[in-house]
């Protein structure tokens, strides 16, 4: 796997590809290296990466149990540390689902994607981050 990225102007907003998809995200640093506010941050993009590839799987183990999912959302928060690099220390998943669904078979199917499956979460995990998850069934 490749990405590219592209600068897009005098400061830090850059233009990412990947050669598997023609979609491109557009990054953009803070304010204080002179970001602009033209693009998502490197570390919001760590967040959306773990709860893309924990949900992507969620929703594969849902249909496989037949699961009549109507809507899942998910909301993904990180906790950082003080010291330079801010790594992240702590991130907790909420998975948001809406349907007619056994929550004892989403809650295995939660524990198998985010835990077996991701590879974000196995990335994160060996370096230390704890991540925890929850489910709410609305």
């Amino acid at each position: 796997m490749k990405v590219h990225l592209q600068r897009k102007n005098e400061a830090v907003h850059f233009e990412a590809s990947s050669e598997l998809s023609a979609v491109s995200v557009n990054i953009d640093g803070s304010e204080s290296i002179g970001g602009e506010g033209k693009g998502v941050r490197p570390m919001e993009l760590v967040l959306m990466a773990l709860g893309s590839c924990s949900v992507f799987d969620l929703t594969t183990i849902l249909k496989k149990q037949r699961q009549e999912v109507l809507d899942i959302q998910v909301e993904v928060e990180g906790k950082r540390r003080d010291e330079i690099p801010n790594i992240f220390t702590h991130i907790h998943i909420s998975f948001i689902l809406t349907g007619n669904i056994d929550e004892e078979k989403a809650q295995k199917a939660a524990e198998l994607a985010v835990k077996k499956y991701c590879s974000v979460h196995d990335m994160l995990a060996a370096g230390g981050v704890d991540i925890s998850y929850s489910l709410s069934f609305r």
